[in-house]
């Protein structure tokens, strides 16, 4: 099974989402988008991002400040950073909203499929008789990412899944549920269809909890990083 497909100027989808139309007896049994602000947050590292804007405005202004440097002088500093962490975070926003919107992560009663990019149509593939263990990453109460690791032949490099990769699996690349809003929802889904279609295949983690654990079947794996 081929996981990867991608169409520079292919036909209009005949599903939302799929490249195709869904076989006899295959029903979608949810569908959504990532957040542009969740996106943001956990592909482009925004917290990071202002972090580093605002430590290099206090040690200009610090800098300045000892020096003697007058007053209109640590003024034009903090204006100056402060255009451009505007520009900066506009811009990055700008390009999440744009990947938010052209993504539809769809979830089926035999796999799951995930739709991106902006300039160029792209899908994954991944049947639940293909996958090993689907992982949800928390990154807020009701925000957060479920990582989807497969087996076989097929699988995507992890450039070609940027935005939508697990962190860091370079050699092993991982698509990831990203930037998902009411995630317990989404994988309580994903579980159940997973469970139903391979019940001694995929592993689920739902959550750090012992309740949230309870509720899993098979064993629940380790989060990602």
């Amino acid at each position: 099974m081929t996981f990867f497909h991608d169409e520079e100027d292919g036909p209009d989808e005949p599903v939302p989402g799929l490249p195709e139309a869904l076989p006899e007896g295959e029903t979608i049994v949810w569908q959504g988008r990532p957040d542009p602000l969740a996106l943001a947050m956990g592909a482009f590292r925004l917290r990071w991002i202002i972090l580093y804007f605002a430590g290099m405005t206090f040690w200009r202004v610090s800098a300045k400040a000892s020096a003697g440097a007058p007053t209109e002088a640590m003024t034009g500093v903090v204006v100056i950073s402060a255009v451009t962490f505007v520009g900066a975070i506009g811009l990055l926003m700008l390009i999440a909203y744009a990947m938010s919107r052209a993504a539809l992560f769809t979830i089926t009663n035999e796999r799951v499929v995930l739709r991106y990019g902006v300039a160029v149509r792209k899908y994954v593939n991944a049947p639940f008789a293909k996958m090993v263990s689907a992982q949800l990453k928390r990154r807020s109460a009701r925000v957060g990412d479920i990582a989807l690791q497969l087996e076989g032949p097929g699988r995507t490099p992890f450039l070609h899944l940027w935005p939508f990769a697990r962190p860091f699996q370079f050699s092993n690349a991982q698509p990831m549920l990203r930037g998902l809003t009411e995630v317990e929802s989404v994988a309580q889904i994903l579980a159940r269809a997973a469970r139903d279609r391979a019940p001694d295949k995929v592993r689920i983690e739902l959550g750090n909890s012992a309740s949230d654990k309870k509720t899993t079947a098979p064993p629940a794996a380790a989060e990602p990083a």
